[in-house]
Formats: structure tokens, C-alpha cells, sequence
């Protein structure tokens, strides 16, 4: 009887969901900490010319997350068929038009640019100067997407807001894809990897880890809850009142949905600049124009899809940027892949396989370096440097902050059904290991060429591409930003140009500079570094759109209408909106024109910002019952306000570092604060209020929730969700009394 009542297993649709999510992430925590802990042991071991565990941590960690979201969506439909007498969940048949009709647009659009590209080639090889062609690049491509826009303008809000729930998940996927790959990793990744080595490789696994927690935990239940931002979910979620000492009764629900609303105006807005940064660097090279200038310039392109189309737009234009930027990173990977012969690959193109044999030789020219004089002391590029404390915790607060993110989680909003928005999960991560698994390689074959052509050179023979990078800042020899022969003898107090070797410490490359000047460093055709060009621009303008409509949405949904004006119409929020999405551009801009810090730090602070004021109350929102809305503020206040002063702490008030944990991991102090001010206020205050508790277990119940509906049905729930809302009492009331807000979304 005893061993009945505690062992027998629950057989229902959430007992058996709750146990398939255990299960996964156990296997996704070993994966994630079991095999970094190992490096120093399993690099001894090698594979292909490839250190063990560097291996496994830079390509075989990242695919194992892929293989894991594969096993977890089979496992859920399995669960999801057992309920419906194992018939699937219906696909609509609009979105199999969809899907088949939007393939052939983006096969030709593919095609299109390919021959582009060819033509450009065949332009440089009769003479035209490079830097026409790097304009006709960046014209091409901000005109494609402002071209987009134009053809997806929408005056409909669920357009708007969500792209009308109908986006297919392959192409949904590849939207995502483009919206998280921004300037940070097109631009950043390799950059770090090549300054960091090793240790670089925690921002892959913190950031491809990351859609575990994103599919087994969050975007299924925000999808079938309904709502137009991640805010709305936690207004709704944690509704209650509590009576001040005046006799006021405050709507906590509106409390709740203004701090979500601030913590995702922190994480959104410092992501934002990141963006616009790149945007500058990348116009500025290939334009030649000031730093200050491009930056300002590279928002045009921004501003037309989300202006004229909202989520519609942005969506259809990511998956343009997807194409773009991806053949943009991996064709020069290729090319530099295809020239190696290094006793384990030769002219192999498969680039994630074929660096081993570049990883010894560059540990063999740091110690060459050392030998001839060129180096004092390098720095190991295949072993850790940091402690494996930072390591994990920078993994971990990058894990969390990408199921946070409120820009990645509303992408999921706008598939058709839940079972889709699980299965874009898996699509978006797919595409996204495609320039993951590059970057490692990208990286060594920079490394290398520096290290074998470059350092040890005259400075009469310095190759061009250092005077080039020179003038926008982003190169320096002998500590000075160096724009000729004449400058950089004078940077190295030397006589003459041929009796000087440049030594390692005397040549710096920023890491944002890295992706975009490869190309040159390998002295491929200027086309190529073109192409990279438009890439970049494809990365950084693919996120800013989502950030500048997240950042748009929250402040015109979530305060104005909700919290201001609940009579506005759709057509006043939508103006209000885009008004709303230039000023942001705008400040944005200005502020990425005073160059803050590089791009990877700065995207860094937004994770560690989102995953403390954000994921306690998202998952404990979902998981537990009992959390209430006096716990969820208490969570949202401590964790997100101790990250964020000792993140301004130690950047800008001399804070020393507390057990010498960086910044960019910040949320590793305030995330467990906030779980734990989220739960230990939850149990002494009462718990939600009965319509909550129904809300929530209508998210864990297929038979409830579990059918897919059609956009047009989704647009009626929506409008007659709106007119209700219309009918709600202020937030702040006199009386003792209040009605709670959002009844109908609770419902959902």
C-alpha cells in the first residue's frame, strides 16, 4: 500500500510532460557542466587533429543540445497523440499553403542573391574600385528590406503585435535565427573567440544551451496563454490586490506588468545598442564614412520594416537577413577551409571538421613566437585561462537570459499552435548551429594567419588591411591607430621601416573587427569582404528590428493602453507605436555613437538583466501554483535590482569584483535572490486568486488548450479580449474593493 501511494507514477498529460522536462534537462545539465569540467583531462585526447575537449565543448556540446530538443519533441507529441486516441494535433490548411508558397518566395530570393553576388565578383575582376562595390552591397541589402516592409505594411493589430499567429516554424525558425544571431554573434563571436580562445567557447554553450530552457520550459505555456508580450503574461498571471494605509486598493497585476515592463526596457535597450554599434562599424569600413555618421545611417533600413509592418515585416524581412547573413559567414569560412593541408584535412570544405591540424600549428607558433623573440610570454589559445567558476557562470546566466529575452520569446507568439511554437524552437537552434559551428573555425584560421604572416613581419611590409581597420580605430600597432608605413614607425619610436619586427604585443585587433576584416586578412577577393559586410549589416539590423519592436510593443500595450488609456484604439496604439519606435532609434543611436564597450559585453549585461528580473516570475509563473503577485514583485525587484547595481557597480563606480565574478555574469547574484524573494514572499502572503489558479492549469491541460486554431479564430478571441479590457477599473482604486484585471486573458 505504502510503496503504491508513493511510487505509482501520474499517468496524466502534465504528470507525464513534468517528467519527460526532469529528464531532459538532467541530460542537458551534464552535457552542459560534465564535459567543460573534463577539458584539461580530455584534451590530452585528440580527434581529427582536434583537442578532445576543446572539441567537445566548441562543436559536439552545441549539436548534443540539437539532438536533445529532437528526442524532447517526438517524446511530446507522442504524450500530446495519446490524449487525442493518437490522432495528431490538425494543422490548419493555410498554413500548409503558407509554408509552400513562402518557400518558393525565399528559393528565388536565394537565388537572386547568389547571382548578385556573381556579378559583383565579375565587377571586381574588370576593375571597378572596392569601395563601389561595398556600397552597392550595403544599398542592396537596406533596400531589400526596406522593400519588404512596404510590401508587409498592416494597419491590423494582430499583424502587428504577432504577425497573425500564422508564421510556419522552418520559417518562423529562421526569423528567430536572424533576430538572436545580431551583431554579437555574427560580429563578436569569432572576434572573442580569437582574443579568448578556449574560454570563448562559454558564450556557445551558454547561448546554444539556452533553447533547451527556451523549449522544454517556457515558450510551449507562453504560446498557449496567447498574449502580445511577455509583460501582458505576468500581468495576468499574477493578479491580486492589496490595501494601502489610506484605504487605497492597489491592482497588483498593474505593479507586476510595470516592472516587467522596466526590466524589459534594460535587457531590450542595452541589446539595442550592441546592435546599432555593429551597424556603425560595419557602414562605416565599407562606406568610409565617420563612425558617428553610419551609425545614424544604419537605422533606416531598421525603421522601414518596423514602421510600416511591425511583427509581419520584421518576421518576413529576418528570414531575408537569415539567408544573407548565413551565406555571408560560412562561404569565407569555406574558402579558407579549402585551403588547408595540414596533415589531417586537405582542401576540406566541411569547416567545423577541418581545423584541427590549424589548432596545432597555432599552439605550435606560440611557442615558435616565445623562441624567437616575438612574444614574452602567449597565452595558451587551447586551455582555460579563466576560472571554472566563471566559466559556469558565465554559461549559466547565458542559458537563462536566452529564456528570458523578451524579444526571442515573443517570436514565439506567432506560430500557429503550440506544437509549432515547440518545433520553431528546435528550427530557430538548428539554424543557428550553422554559424555557431563556423565560428570556432572562423577564429583559428584568423588566429593563425596573424600569427604566421603578420607578427614577425617588417613594418615596411605590414599588410594593408591594418591601415585600413586603423582608420575607423578598430586596429592599432605599438598602441596608436595607425593609417600608413610612416605612422606606425613613428607608433614604434623606430629609425626605419626594415630593421623593426612587429611583435605580438605590439599589434591589437578589436574583437568587433575580427569577422569583417578575415576576409582581407586571408587575402581573398574584396567581393568576398563585401559579402561579409552585408551579413553583418543582415545581423545587426535583424535583431534591432525585434528589440525596437519589443522595447515599442511593451511601452504602447503594456503602459499606455493598459496602464494609461484602456479605450485607445487599435489604430491610436499602432501611431503611438511607431512614434515610439523612432524616438528609441534615435536615443539608441546616440547612445551607441559614444562606443560604450565592445558588442559582446554589452549583450552579456542584457542577458544577466533579463534572467534575474524575468525568469523567476516566467517560471514560477508556470511551475509552481502557489506563486502569488506580492512574490513575483518582491523576485522581480531584488534580483533584478541587485544584478543591475552590481553590474553598474563594478563598471562604472569601482565596485571590486565580488568573489571575482565578472559583470557580464551578473545574474549569477541576482537570479537566486530573486527565486528565492519570489518564493519565501509567496508563502507568507495569501496564495492567487481562484480565476489565476484556473488560468494557470488551463496551461498545463492539452484538452483544454491543446487544438490549434486559425488566425481568424485567434483575431475574434483577440478582439473580444480588447473589448473587455475597455470595461476594466483604473488600477489604483478608493473603494475596498477591485475588480481584477484581465479576466479574459486569464481565461485563456
Amino acid at each position: 500500500m505504502l510503496g503504491e501511494k508513493y511510487f505509482k507514477l501520474d499517468m496524466s498529460y502534465w504528470g507525464r510532460s513534468q517528467r519527460l522536462v526532469i529528464q531532459i534537462l538532467c541530460i542537458w545539465a551534464l552535457a552542459a557542466y560534465g564535459l567543460p569540467a573534463l577539458v584539461l583531462e580530455t584534451n590530452k585526447m585528440h580527434y581529427l587533429g582536434f583537442p578532445l575537449g576543446y572539441y567537445n565543448c566548441a562543436q559536439v556540446i552545441p549539436m548534443f543540445f540539437g539532438f536533445l530538443l529532437l528526442v524532447f519533441n517526438g517524446v511530446q507529441e507522442g504524450i500530446e497523440a495519446d490524449q487525442t486516441d493518437g490522432k495528431p494535433a490538425p494543422e490548419a490548411a493555410s498554413s500548409s499553403a503558407l509554408n509552400a508558397m513562402l518557400a518558393k518566395v525565399y528559393v528565388a530570393y536565394t537565388g537572386g542573391f547568389v547571382f548578385f553576388v556573381l556579378f559583383l565578383g565579375f565587377l571586381e575582376a574588370v576593375g571597378v574600385p572596392d569601395q563601389a562595390i561595398g556600397i552597392l552591397f550595403v544599398i542592396f541589402t537596406l533596400g531589400m528590406y526596406a522593400a519588404i516592409g512596404i510590401a508587409s505594411r498592416t494597419s491590423k493589430s494582430d499583424d502587428f503585435y504577432v504577425a497573425g499567429r500564422n508564421v510556419p516554424p522552418i520559417f518562423n525558425g529562421m526569423a528567430t535565427a536572424a533576430d538572436w544571431m545580431s551583431g554579437a554573434s555574427f560580429v563578436g563571436m569569432a572576434g572573442t573567440l580569437y582574443a579568448l580562445g578556449y574560454d570563448g567557447l562559454a558564450y556557445i554553450i551558454g547561448w546554444t544551451g539556452g533553447y533547451v530552457l527556451v523549449s522544454t520550459v517556457i515558450a510551449p505555456y507562453l504560446r498557449r496563454f496567447g498574449s502580445f508580450t511577455v509583460p501582458e503574461f505576468i500581468a495576468s498571471r499574477y493578479q491580486g490586490t492589496v490595501q494601502l494605509p489610506g484605504g487605497k486598493v492597489v491592482e497588483l497585476s498593474g505593479v507586476s506588468r510595470f516592472l516587467a515592463t522596466i526590466v524589459l526596457l534594460s535587457c531590450s535597450f542595452t541589446y539595442l545598442t550592441a546592435q546599432v554599434y555593429s551597424t556603425g562599424v560595419i557602414v562605416s569600413r565599407f562606406i568610409g564614412i565617420q563612425f558617428e555618421v553610419a551609425v545614424f545611417s544604419g537605422l533606416i533600413g531598421v525603421l522601414f520594416c518596423s514602421l510600416l509592418g511591425g511583427m509581419r515585416a520584421v518576421t518576413y524581412t529576418q528570414v531575408a537577413q537569415y539567408v544573407i547573413l548565413i551565406i555571408a559567414y560560412t562561404v569565407p569560412a569555406i574558402c579558407m577551409s579549402t585551403t588547408q593541408d595540414d596533415g589531417f584535412n586537405k582542401n576540406n570544405p566541411v569547416e567545423f571538421l577541418a581545423y584541427g591540424g590549424t589548432l596545432q600549428a597555432i599552439t605550435l607558433r606560440e611557442k615558435e613566437m616565445v623562441l624567437l623573440g616575438l612574444a614574452s610570454k602567449v597565452t595558451p589559445y587551447l586551455e582555460p585561462k579563466w576560472r571554472r567558476v566563471d566559466f559556469f557562470a558565465l554559461t549559466f546566466c547565458l542559458m537563462v537570459g536566452t529564456a528570458s529575452l523578451p524579444h526571442v520569446l515573443m517570436r514565439y507568439f506567432t506560430t500557429p499552435s503550440v506544437r509549432s511554437a515547440r518545433r520553431s524552437v528546435t528550427w530557430s537552434l538548428g539554424f543557428i548551429l550553422v554559424l555557431y559551428m563556423t565560428a570556432p573555425a572562423y577564429a583559428a584560421f584568423a588566429k593563425l594567419e596573424v600569427y604566421t604572416n603578420v607578427i614577425g613581419t617588417p613594418l615596411s611590409v605590414l599588410p594593408k588591411w591594418i591601415f585600413t581597420y586603423g582608420k575607423i580605430g578598430l586596429t592599432t600597432v605599438c598602441g596608436k591607430a595607425v593609417t600608413s608605413v610612416n605612422e606606425a614607425i613613428e607608433a614604434c619610436a623606430q629609425a626605419s621601416s626594415g630593421d623593426y619586427l612587429l611583435k605580438l604585443k605590439d599589434l591589437k585587433i578589436s574583437k568587433d573587427a575580427m569577422v569583417i576584416a578575415t576576409p582581407e586578412i586571408a587575402g581573398l577577393p574584396y567581393t568576398i569582404a563585401g559579402l561579409v559586410s552585408a551579413g553583418g549589416l543582415a545581423a545587426s539590423l535583424s535583431t534591432a528590428d525585434g528589440l525596437l519592436l519589443a522595447i515599442s510593443n511593451a511601452l504602447s500595450h503594456d503602459i499606455y493602453f493598459r496602464l494609461i488609456d484602456n479605450k485607445a484604439s487599435i489604430q491610436k496604439r499602432l501611431m503611438i507605436s511607431r512614434v515610439l519606435l523612432v524616438v528609441i532609434a534615435l536615443i539608441s543611436a546616440g547612445t551607441a555613437a559614444s562606443r560604450p564597450a565592445d558588442i559582446l559585453s554589452m549583450v552579456a549585461w542584457a542577458f544577466s538583466l533579463a534572467a534575474s528580473g524575468n525568469f523567476p516570475a516566467l517560471c514560477l509563473g508556470i511551475w509552481w501554483r502557489r506563486a502569488n503577485a506580492q512574490g513575483a514583485i518582491a523576485g522581480q525587484i531584488c534580483g533584478w535590482g541587485l544584478t543591475l547595481a552590481y553590474l553598474l557597480g563594478t563598471r562604472y563606480g569601482g565596485w571590486a569584483l565580488w568573489g571575482g565574478i565578472s559583470n557580464v555574469a551578473a545574474a549569477v547574484f541576482g537570479l537566486p535572490v530573486g527565486f528565492a524573494a519570489n518564493i519565501i514572499v509567496s508563502l507568507l502572503t495569501p496564495p492567487p486568486p481562484d480565476e489565476v489558479l484556473a488560468m494557470v492549469d488551463s496551461l498545463r491541460d492539452f484538452k483544454v488548450t491543446g487544438e490549434d486554431l486559425t488566425a481568424e479564430e485567434l483575431e475574434d478571441i483577440k478582439e473580444k479580449e480588447e473589448a473587455l479590457a475597455r470595461t476594466q477599473v483604473p488600477q489604483v482604486s478608493n473603494t475596498a474593493e477591485a475588480t481584477p484585471v484581465a479576466t479574459a486573458e486569464a481565461s485563456i
